[in-house]
């Protein structure tokens, strides 16, 4: 059965290849920051992964197939259909999964900026009881 058959077949496609697209994005986004690289990085998950409603006429007069679609894609086909009552809706929902997309990559941006490896804080610990004129210590080999 070709992957055209089957829409859960074609969802799970989308959905590989989107990730695809969004890991490339991201390395080939490091040279950036990273507070500026997961931002862009989840805008662009949050286009592609919005869904939208769509309506298709069949041939038969009165007959219509409805299903779900990236928000992106029917914005995309009512524009080029210049159905403009389709494509105001997933126009919204475009900038909404947009605008929902930016807000994640903040707060894993600032999720992940509070984090400090261990390592990092002991020797951060080592260094503030230095400062304090604390002296350290240093084992000594051999001597009793």
């Amino acid at each position: 059965m070709p992957i055209t058959e089957s829409m859960s077949l074609l969802w799970l496609g989308y959905a590989v290849l989107s990730l695809v697209v969004l890991v490339t994005g991201y390395l080939g986004l490091a040279f950036l920051p990273r507070g500026v690289r997961l931002p862009i990085t989840w805008l662009v998950a949050g286009v592609m992964w919005m869904p939208a409603r769509f309506r298709l006429p069949l041939i038969e007069e009165g007959d219509v197939y409805t299903g779900f679609a990236p928000a992106v894609v029917v914005a995309a086909v009512a524009f080029l259909e210049r159905n403009a009552e389709a494509l105001a809706p997933a126009l919204t929902l475009t900038a909404l999964g947009a605008a929902l997309g930016v807000a994640v990559g903040l707060l894993l941006w600032w999720r992940g900026r509070h984090r400090v490896a261990p390592a990092r804080r002991q020797a951060r610990e080592e260094d503030d009881d230095a400062a304090a004129g604390e002296r350290r210590r240093e084992p000594m080999i051999g001597q009793g």
